[in-house]
Formats: C-alpha cells, structure tokens, sequence
C-alpha cells in the first residue's frame, strides 16, 4: 500500500527502518530483505551521496517496497527525492521554508520536531503527522507521554536510540503510530551482503506489539 497521507505512513508497519548506504548496489537486495522480514516502508536517508540513486533503484526494481527519503533538511532535496520515486518524506527538523517545499511535493511527509512548540507550529498548518527526534536524547518514552495529554491530534513517529528492546514501549503510547529504527541494517551486514540477518532482524521487528 502506497501511502496516499502522512497518516497512511503509520499504518505501513510498527517500524520503519532508517538506512544510511554508501554503495548503491545494496540498495536493491537490503530492500528485498526488509520487505521479506515484513517492513515494507523503508526510509532510504540522503546522508550520503548514495542516497538518491538507492532511492531510484528500489522504486524501479523493487515494487513491494514503500520507499522514502530521510534526512531531508532543504527544498531542493526534497525535490530530488521526489523525483527519484520517493514514496514519502522525512526531515529531521522543520523551518516554515522546509515545510513548504515538504508540502509542494504532493508527497506524505513526517517533519521532525523535538519541543511542543514545534509540534504546535506544525498542527496549527494542518500537520498531525511528526517525526519525534532524536527520540532517546530529546526526553524519550516519558517526553511523548506527557505530550498526549495536551496535544492529543499529534501523532508521532519516534526515532533516535530506539532498539529491538525499547520499541514495544513507545508503540504502547496512545499518540504513536510507528517507530524509526536503525539496528535493522547493521553497517558490517550490509558491507558484507548479509541479507538473511538483515531479513531475521526485520522479522523480530515486523511482529512487534505493543506491551500490555
């Protein structure tokens, strides 16, 4: 399912692997191996000069897969990534000009924030849907708690610091729809084309359920 709203992003899987890659040629089989764990939405960040031609070569050649550009932070990258077959868009922060190009793109899109004030700034424009980041260093679990209460139209997908360990207790918060992780794509198991823990990893990730 191609995400028609930001809303639409959370409902893709609890957890939404962040990849960094350096080599263009992993992008195809690591996006096999997470869709074949059962995460098909896969931000695919533009750290690195790979970035946009990995997001070109899993749109292109790899269908079952829900592409999306990370790391966003100017107008321009945004359009380069929609251009590339970007399914989504994710920044980690916002600026009323970021915020613009984001919406110009006719693409769903979370935009980072780590205060209410950013958060408020967002919702009065219409934006529910955020990114919570860097999710461990900017207070956490107990920070996105106490924020359902008197912001209760946000929601938020944590990312930063998150683990295999962690994740099921912010899925468990009422104002989170998913989770962002980078442990589902280890730097030596990608260097090193390990697809099947990539795809074991993605697995444990994929039948995470909230703690009752």
């Amino acid at each position: 399912m191609k995400p028609a709203s930001s809303d639409d992003i959370f409902a893709l899987a609890p957890v939404v692997p962040v990849v960094v890659l350096n080599d263009v040629a992993a992008a195809v089989p690591l996006a096999r191996a997470l869709v074949a764990g059962g995460l098909p939405a896969i931000e695919v960040t533009l750290r690195t000069e790979a970035g946009l031609s990995a997001i070109e070569r899993i749109a292109a050649e790899v269908p079952d897969a829900v592409v999306g550009a990370g790391t966003v932070t100017t107008p321009e990258q945004a359009q380069a990534a929609a251009r590339a077959g970007s399914a989504f868009l994710v920044s980690p922060g916002c600026t009323d000009r970021l915020q613009g190009a984001l919406h110009d793109t006719g693409l769903p899109y979370l935009p980072g924030v780590a205060t209410a004030s950013e958060a408020m700034a967002l919702l009065e424009r219409g934006v529910s849907a955020l990114k919570f980041f860097p999710a461990e260093a900017a207070g956490g679990r107990a920070y996105l708690k106490s924020l359902s209460g008197p912001l209760p139209q946000a929601r938020f997908c944590p990312t930063g610091g998150i683990t295999l360990a962690t994740a099921p207790d912010y899925l468990a918060l009422p104002n989170v729809g998913c989770v962002g992780g980078t442990w589902l794509t280890p730097a030596d198991a990608v260097e090193t084309g390990d697809w099947d823990r990539i795809e074991t990893l993605a697995r444990e990730a994929a039948a995470l359920r909230p703690k009752s």
